[in-house]
């Protein structure tokens, strides 16, 4: 046995003076050819027993990596059946998802669906195991009652439910490629912005005042908020980073708005507030008595104070958001010499996109949404949706739309809309980020999904005729008719949960009708490829993102669905769950830079991360002390769902149908994973 498997190394040895081996597998035979340097070209007994001896142990690594391959996936299907045994059979330490899906609309109709296809499964195996399969049913002679009725419902079948269920299915189709269209063109607009090095430039030095006693007086006044609600993991870090934000300290508010109905979190921010009010920082607490409007109830609020005409511009920070110190030098001398812009928006950059499989998967969607979609829109049409945080508003175009409105769940993307039918215009920045975190669990991030797409359709019924009368050009009245709203919001979840979810398992049953094989994976493919493309590093995932977001799209459509016709669901708003995974090593990290420098702001940050850290380290004592033990939810239309593709993969090895088969099968898995709650954190 060779001492090492570095082949590389041993190919450099001086001994050695002929190129690599070239191995031509003719099967069942082997043929193996060494081309060396001239004068050598045959070479010698001992040379070729050394390169035969090589081809041996290449090939004995590449068997045992197949092994491992073998190994690897046999244990993941281990695990998942091990865990379809005890939550579903055992039901051990699991709960019912929290919005009761058993009582909706569309889990009867997934579960009604999934009873047809297993009693069609049923009857598909007995009339293949007796070899009914007629490609002509009038022309046969039934030879029994049975035979008959089977003839009969394939009648049925060719003549009356395939016609409109190809129907139905050419029409997703067909939204299906605008919708591609729609993308490859974002994409063809970022590439161009790259290559032009289209880029939005702030001039810093506008702020710079002529007085030179008074040299800040060329920097507006700005109203930083906080808004925020039982955010006890991440109200420390937040307040602590927009406290040092590099702009005159009498220039600047921050305003903390809390709507914390705990009593506790209530004095822990209080406290916070406090302790950076006493170092110099102008800000404030708020509270309200009276929760109403979720959060576009607490900004109205909190602009309705007397003090806010004061001020020119306010900068919006959810609570779990850390704007670098730079940050509104980098924002607000946009607006000097642009009157018209009411907008300053700046990216996300996350700090725990690599916690687990469900944050690099939403890194994917979401670097694509900053990168090309709003990137594209900023740069060629000045108009994107307002992501609700990170972003700096001009006050006076707060105003003239008519400020934060409490009819939906998007109040963000409502005042955003209002804003551009007046005119004004918005600026995105990609390269100005802005910290924060990503959902780490399923339940949270299906919350934030169903509210990021109930209220845009919230919206769209409440905007449409004020779209139709406003003064602005039929360009931009149809891009937020049809790209912005219909497109984007409503097409998008519509078709994918239509094609992938309902007809495409259908058609297994229903053979006359089909879907092409480029529907099902090359198209679909490249449209991954595209979002892959802002986040390269996260190339490896690319199949799992694309099963993933057809997996979502049962959440998107009845989200989609509950909005548009103003279902109980609609109006539900619940406050995305952190973890806090930030504020630790973030702190930590400010603690070491900051001990080596003596300057006030610096003392100031090193008080705070000191006191996190101490915090933190109680908290986690507390939690040794107290441990909570982890439950895991199931999800009922998604394992509905898992179960019926899994029928339809098993209907479609009768026809033979390779790729409609792997399809439905990993498609089915992908559901069974999610439903049985086996992706990104458990709840506690």
């Amino acid at each position: 046995m060779p001492p090492s498997f570095d082949f590389a190394k041993w190919w450099t040895k001086a001994t050695h003076q002929g190129t690599p081996v070239v191995v031509k597998m003719e099967n069942p035979n082997w043929t193996m050819l060494e081309l060396e340097s001239p004068g050598t070209a045959f070479g010698t007994d001992k040379d070729r027993g050394k390169n035969a001896k090589q081809l041996t142990w290449v090939l004995l690594l590449k068997a045992h990596r197949a092994a491992d391959c073998v190994a690897w996936f046999a244990q993941g299907l281990w695990s998942l059946l091990a865990a379809v045994r005890k939550r579903l059979i055992l039901q051990q330490d699991v709960i019912i998802s929290s919005d009761q899906p058993h009582k909706g609309k569309l889990y009867r109709f997934i579960r009604g669906f999934l009873m047809f296809v297993l009693f069609m499964l049923c009857v598909e195996i007995a009339a293949h195991s007796m070899g009914w399969h007629f490609s002509r049913p009038h022309l046969q002679t039934p030879s029994n009652l049975l035979h008959s009725i089977y003839l009969s419902w394939v009648f049925v079948r060719a003549n009356y439910i395939a016609p409109p269920l190809q129907l139905l299915a050419d029409s997703c189709i067909i939204l299906f490629l605008i919708q591609s269209a729609d993308r490859i063109i974002l994409s063809l607009g970022c590439i161009w912005i790259k290559y032009k090095k289209i880029k939005p430039q702030a001039k810093v030095e506008l702020l710079n005042s002529d007085d030179l006693e008074q040299p800040g007086d060329g920097y507006p006044m700005v109203l930083v908020q906080i808004p925020m609600c039982n955010e006890k993991e991440v109200y420390e870090q937040s307040i602590s980073a927009v406290c040092q934000l590099d702009w005159p300290k009498d220039r600047i508010l921050v305003q903390v708005l809390d709507d914390s109905d705990d009593i506790e979190i209530q004095a822990l921010i209080k406290a916070e507030v406090l302790k950076w009010h006493e170092k110099g920082i102008n800000i404030i607490y708020r509270h309200r008595i009276i929760r109403t409007g979720y959060k576009a109830g607490n900004l109205n609020s909190a602009m309705s104070c007397d003090y806010v005409k004061d001020y020119e511009f306010v900068a919006i920070f959810d609570a779990d958001f850390q704007p670098r110190a730079d940050y509104l030098k980098r924002t607000i001398p946009h607006f000097k010499e642009n009157p018209d812009l009411a907008l300053v928006q700046a990216r996300w950059a996350f700090v725990n996109k690599d916690e687990n499989l469900l944050t690099r998967l939403q890194n994917i969607n979401l670097s694509f949404h900053f990168e090309v979609e709003q990137q594209v829109n900023g740069v060629f049409l000045n108009f994107f949706g307002f992501n609700g945080t990170a972003g700096v508003w001009k006050i006076k175009a707060l105003e003239e739309s008519g400020g934060w409105l409490e009819r939906t769940t998007v109040e963000d993307m409502d005042i955003a809309v209002r804003a551009h039918l007046l005119g004004w215009k918005f600026v995105f920045l990609n390269d100005v980020e802005c910290l924060c975190e990503l959902p780490e669990s399923y339940e949270a991030y299906r919350k934030q999904q169903h509210r990021w797409h109930s209220g845009p359709m919230q919206l769209f019924r409440l905007c449409f005729l004020d779209i139709i009368s406003a003064k602005i050009s039929w360009w931009k009245k149809s891009n937020l008719i049809f790209l912005f709203f219909l497109l984007r919001k409503l097409i998008l979840p519509f078709y994918s949960f239509t094609l992938f979810c309902i007809i495409l398992p259908l058609t297994m049953f229903v053979p006359e009708s089909h879907l092409p094989v480029w529907v099902i994976c090359y198209i679909p493919a490249t449209m991954s490829l595209l979002n892959v493309l802002p986040a390269p590093k996260s190339f490896p995932f690319l199949v799992p993102y694309l099963l993933f977001e057809n997996t979502m799209s049962v959440t998107k459509f009845n989200a989609m669905i509950s909005g548009l016709f103003q279902l109980g669901s609609a109006y539900e708003w619940v406050v995305t769950k952190k973890s806090g995974r930030a504020s630790e090593p973030h702190l930590l990290l400010l603690t070491e830079k900051e001990l080596q420098t003596n300057s006030p702001l610096a003392q100031h940050h090193q008080s705070a991360s000191e006191s996190g850290v101490e915090a933190l380290s109680k908290e986690q004592t507390q939690q040794l002390k107290l441990p909570k033990k982890k439950v895991n939810r199931l999800y009922s239309k998604e394992l509905s769902l898992a179960f019926l593709l899994l029928t339809a993969a098993a209907r479609s090895l009768l026809s033979a149908q390779g790729v409609h088969f792997y399809f439905l099968l990993f498609q089915g898995i992908s559901f069974l994973v999610i439903g049985l709650d086996l992706i990104g954190e458990q709840a506690k």
